[in-house]
């Protein structure tokens, strides 16, 4: 059957639009069966995002960011407090290339100019909308600049982290490292052998 046709009658209720959105989708679902059922779905969003892990071949290194986050706290891990690859929201009429690039100079302090996109991925599919563009991206001393540790006007306070690449992987095994993109991004390094370990 058809995935037009499994799904019909699809209309959308917005419950809060707060930082993002969160909403009802209401459609009618067939089964392979020929069984029909009305269906409602909670979904969550805002825009789709970025995340970028800056690494070094000459250093063996890898560019990581320290900061608050409340579901983190909320479950009593680190005391809220997340080891991830530089990350976020892409801003109306910007590529994903272009936030990966902003993102890592307003969170990290680096001005890179190029970065190699990996892939696009949904984090949470069964609720949350947004979709994240990974991509990796070369640095260098010389790339660091005054910038970095955040935007103070969206309240961010970020620790940058450089580090020898076999010590984030084993930040991994010891789940200091719980973020999904930063796991998928440093285990693309160490498949494609971009770094040593």
């Amino acid at each position: 059957m058809e995935t037009k046709k499994k799904i019909n009658n699809v209309s959308s209720t917005v419950k809060s639009s707060g930082w993002g959105k969160l909403e009802d989708i209401n459609f009618d679902y067939t089964f392979e069966s020929g069984t029909s059922k009305n269906l409602t779905f909670e979904i969550y969003g805002k825009s789709d995002g970025i995340g970028i892990l800056l690494y070094n071949p000459k250093k063996n290194t890898v560019i990581l960011s320290k900061q608050f986050r409340v579901p983190v706290y909320v479950h009593g891990i680190s005391d809220g407090f997340s080891i991830e690859v530089v990350g976020g929201a892409i801003d109306e009429n910007e590529s994903p290339e272009s936030a990966a690039i902003r993102e890592t100079e307003e969170e990290v302090g680096y001005k890179i100019d190029n970065v190699k996109r990996i892939s696009t991925v949904f984090l949470s599919p069964g609720i949350v909308n947004e979709k994240v563009h990974l991509f990796i991206g070369e640095y260098a001393d010389e790339n660091k600049t005054e910038n970095g540790g955040g935007v103070i006007a969206e309240d961010e306070e970020i620790e940058v982290l450089e580090t020898e690449f076999s010590d984030a992987l084993k930040m991994i095994e010891t789940e200091e490292i719980i973020d999904a993109r930063t796991i998928m991004l440093l285990q693309y390094l160490q498949i494609n052998k971009l770094l040593k370990y």
